[in-house]
């Protein structure tokens, strides 16, 4: 099931120039289930089968 989704901002993911660089400017953050999806949210969900 669902774990995790690690969220970035659209404008700070093209501004860094991709998730790595977002990482490391601390700008990449995971929000659990409960999170409101905002527009421009790029995400990486992570779960378990």
């Amino acid at each position: 099931g669902f774990i995790r989704a690690q969220t970035i901002a659209y404008d700070d993911f093209i501004q860094l120039g991709g998730e790595q660089a977002a990482k490391e400017a601390g700008k990449a953050r995971d929000e659990g289930k409960e999170y409101v999806v905002a527009d421009g949210d790029v995400m990486l969900f992570k779960f378990n089968v």
